[in-house]
């Protein structure tokens, strides 16, 4: 039995589209390299866990710091919105009937949601983590996760912030509290249970 699952944050329509007020510039890059290793964790038999956000029509549960961009960008990841900053994920991560769905009301994948009590239940120890943003929600999974004593590691090409200065700060950050930064080529060529 796998003791691995893998975590895609926020990989969605409304933080990989320019026209989105919640576009992450180095987002759209990490899709190729996410999906691999999407498809990789699946055939291997391991959790697929799709982490994102979705806010209501009215907004009642936008995060205060993006009340006014997601009042006047066209109401991204919320119901009615334009398809291209929707809470809809790629196409290339396809979908599999053993995946994972939860949706997060603020930045960690833990705050406020079940996939605690689920990895648990799933007798998982180890968590791999990829998706947007590095310094926000992959940061506070990470520093979360670590709380609560799972292994973490943080795909660094599967990962993206504002900035590539951005991305490698928070990557240092988070290897210096004791996560096992990678690439995704490492994950790809190594049993999984053996990183």
């Amino acid at each position: 039995m796998y003791h691995t699952a893998l975590l895609v944050i926020d990989m969605q329509n409304g933080f990989l589209c320019e026209k989105s007020p919640l576009f992450i510039d180095g987002a759209p890059a990490t899709v190729p390299a996410c999906a691999k290793v999407i498809a990789h964790c699946r055939r291997q038999g391991i959790p697929v866990f799709f982490i994102t956000r979705a806010y209501a029509a009215d907004g009642s549960d936008v995060e205060q710091p993006r009340r006014d961009a997601w009042e006047t960008g066209g109401k991204p990841l919320s119901p009615g919105c334009a398809k291209e900053i929707s809470a809809e994920m790629p196409e290339a991560f396809g979908t599999d009937e053993h995946d994972y769905r939860i949706v997060k009301p603020r930045y960690s994948a833990f705050f406020a949601t079940e996939l605690d009590l689920i990895l648990r239940r799933l007798g998982i120890q180890h968590l791999i983590l990829s998706g947007t943003t590095t310094p926000n929600c992959i940061r506070t999974t990470c520093y979360d996760a670590i709380s609560l004593d799972y292994r973490v590691t943080v795909l660094s090409d599967c990962t993206s912030s504002k900035t590539p200065e951005i991305q490698e700060s928070n990557l240092r950050d988070m290897a210096n509290v004791g996560a096992e930064i990678m690439d995704s080529e490492a994950v790809l060529h190594t049993e999984i249970e053996r990183l």
